[in-house]
């Protein structure tokens, strides 16, 4: 049996046609794997960098994808926790050692051996996908293509939060606002944040106001108040003395994206006196994940969605490279 996938055929930028439709083999889970019917994908800025090859090519045309919602349709042998037709989540971490110090120390988002879906093995723009059942999250039988994006966007974001540091009614400065951002911004509204969000696109920052913002501005413009914290979503190095010059004494910066331009020099007694601190944030754990979906469902998170179908993966992409939607793209898979 085949399957319709699209493989990254050559790194390039998204305008050529680096992304190629193609039919592969039906894949067989390992012992420790499930099998899965992929539902819906989200479309993540990562998948941005894999195809264009911002990120080093780690499997030779790769199927991208990493914001997965499917169902189990056979399991591994080794498999005890899943059964068919369970509604499962794949994100970003696919698969870590389990034994090094990082792993040891509840921090495995920094093993050396960490794999990653849609960089190191076929991701979701497809119609099936084998995945660790380790690392699948339980999902509610909800509308997959509303809760795909939750599953990198909303964990990255979560993680991003929280490297953050903002305290209890703090200030925080969200810097782009696209599918990571706009979760994130609900969850810390939710938890009593003052959110002033700094993006191009009147769009976004409308987003952000409907979602709750105390403010929408300009990306480069100061905010209306000091942060307390601050977390850099757009891939744009240049934003980072922007943010440090706009915390507050003793406030944090985190870098949420895997992938950033280079930083300008940093003038120390601007951008880093008054023990400011910046942060990156690398993947996620497990544990991440899991309270991510209960913080979730708990605030009633919702994703604002752009669906496309499936032969229109490459289009999503060009899209949000172009920053043609808020919120986040989805490809709807199966049915």
């Amino acid at each position: 049996m085949t399957m319709r996938a699209w493989i990254v055929d050559r790194p390039g930028p998204v305008e050529g046609n680096p992304l190629k439709p193609v039919e592969l083999p039906m894949p067989q889970p390992a012992p420790d794997e499930v099998l899965i019917k992929v539902l819906a994908c989200g479309v993540c800025r990562t998948d941005l960098h894999v195809t264009e090859g911002d990120l080093p090519v780690h499997r030779p045309q790769v199927v991208p994808g990493h914001e997965i919602v499917g169902e189990v349709v056979a399991t591994g042998p080794a498999v005890a926790d899943w059964s068919e037709g369970a509604r499962v989540g794949v994100a970003w971490l696919r698969r870590t050692c389990g034994r090094c110090r990082y792993c040891l120390a509840d921090r495995e988002n920094l093993c050396p051996q960490s794999e990653y879906t849609g960089w190191d093995a076929d991701g979701g723009y497809a119609e099936y996908v084998c995945a660790p059942a380790d690392y699948c999250y339980e999902l509610p039988r909800t509308d997959p293509e509303a809760v795909a994006p939750l599953l990198c966007a909303g964990i990255i974001g979560y993680r991003a939060l929280r490297r953050a540091e903002v305290p209890e009614g703090g200030a925080l400065g969200l810097y782009g606002f696209g599918g990571s951002a706009h979760l994130c911004a609900q969850v810390a509204i939710a938890e009593g944040a003052r959110v002033h969000v700094l993006t191009r696109g009147a769009a976004a920052q409308q987003l952000a106001l409907k979602l709750g913002a105390a403010s929408a501005g300009d990306a480069y413009a100061a905010p209306p108040e000091p942060l307390d914290g601050a977390i850099i979503f757009a891939p744009v190095g240049d934003l980072v003395p922007v943010a440090l010059q706009a915390l507050d004494r003793g406030g944090t910066c985190a870098v949420a994206g895997i992938h950033l331009t280079d930083i300008p020099p940093l003038v120390y007694q601007n951008e880093l006196f008054y023990e400011k601190q910046l942060r990156s944030v690398t993947a996620n754990t497990r544990a991440d994940g899991r309270d991510f979906l209960a913080a979730a469902a708990e605030h009633q998170i919702q994703a604002t969605t752009h669906e496309y179908a499936f032969d229109e993966a490459l289009t999503a992409l060009r899209d949000l490279k172009a920053g043609r939607f808020d919120g986040a793209a989805v490809l709807r898979i199966g049915g």
